[in-house]
């Protein structure tokens, strides 16, 4: 079993957990390829900390699977705006840390 984890990533976590789900139990190569044809800027960040975790291991794509991937909260960056009367308004961005696992495949 190997890992990968990619921290601080500027991406909100609600929407790269759609993408961590649909992966998570796959083949890694099935996994890349399914990635490399969506358009969220989600899907790109994992497929490269799936990558990582593959290599991490020593392991080809083919003969791995994706055992956890999960996506957690990480510190929001604060920004103000400028608004009516003098006031001002905060803007949260959010950024995510993402973790992956992946280990072999039990042969049957």
């Amino acid at each position: 079993m190997s890992k990968a984890i990619l921290r601080f990533i500027r991406l909100s976590p609600t929407k790269a957990r759609l993408i961590a789900r649909e992966v998570q139990g796959m083949n890694a190569e099935e996994a890349l390829a399914a990635l490399e044809f969506m358009p969220n800027k989600a899907a790109k960040v994992i497929s490269k900390v799936i990558a990582s975790a593959v290599a991490n291991g020593g392991y080809e794509p083919e003969e791995v699977t994706i055992t956890s991937c999960r996506v957690d909260r990480g510190p929001y960056l604060k920004r103000f705006r400028p608004r009516a009367r003098g006031r001002a308004s905060r803007i949260m961005k959010p950024t995510s840390h993402v973790y992956v696992e992946v280990a072999q495949k039990k042969d049957s």
